[in-house]
């Protein structure tokens, strides 16, 4: 199919099946939010285990990756400090120390002491951490197109927008 092409509307799937049967047992409510939640769930039901199997390629979790993805994509010198880290992954102190130890125990990461902060820390990519993270971040991202195959270029473009706005209506402002 091009891009241009009309597509065939896809084969009838579980969801469908929970809405007629919303349908037939409660005809005075509209399920039809279910249709796009539902599919949300399953697709993520589906994608995780496979994001999951690349990212186990490289004896990483996926909060891991994420952790090493976010210094990579700071730029040079892929320093942060945990505040700027637990800012860009969301998470609580707990988990970011937690993870932020097991990277540094397998030699990904580095901490340094802040010399303007005698409290304060730098979380740095080390060698290491960068090789690993560079290859993974490749493999994670061919994974990822390899996901959105089915569909064109055209639809992957215009369900980001969508779901972006669905984010933005959803996700608390920060």
């Amino acid at each position: 199919m091009t891009d241009n092409a009309t597509p065939s509307a896809p084969q009838e799937d579980k969801v469908d099946l929970i809405l007629r049967q919303w349908h037939d047992e409660r005809p005075d409510i509209d399920p039809s939010p279910m249709a796009i939640t539902g599919r949300l769930a399953r697709v993520l039901g589906n994608i995780n285990p496979k994001l999951q199997q690349v990212f186990g390629q490289y004896n990483l979790n996926p909060g891991e990756f994420d952790v090493l993805a976010s210094l990579r994509r700071a730029g040079s010198p892929y320093t942060l400090t945990p505040n700027q880290l637990l800012d860009a992954l969301m998470l609580t102190s707990g988990a970011m120390t937690n993870r932020i130890d097991r990277l540094e125990q397998k030699g990904l990461v580095s901490r340094s002491p802040d010399p303007n902060d005698r409290r304060g820390v730098y979380v740095s990519l080390t060698d290491a951490g960068m090789d690993l993270i560079d290859d993974a971040v490749t493999d994670h991202t061919n994974n990822l197109h390899q996901l959105l195959a089915g569909l064109t270029a055209d639809e992957q473009a215009e369900l980001a927008v969508l779901l972006k706005k669905l984010l933005a209506h959803v996700e608390p402002a920060s």
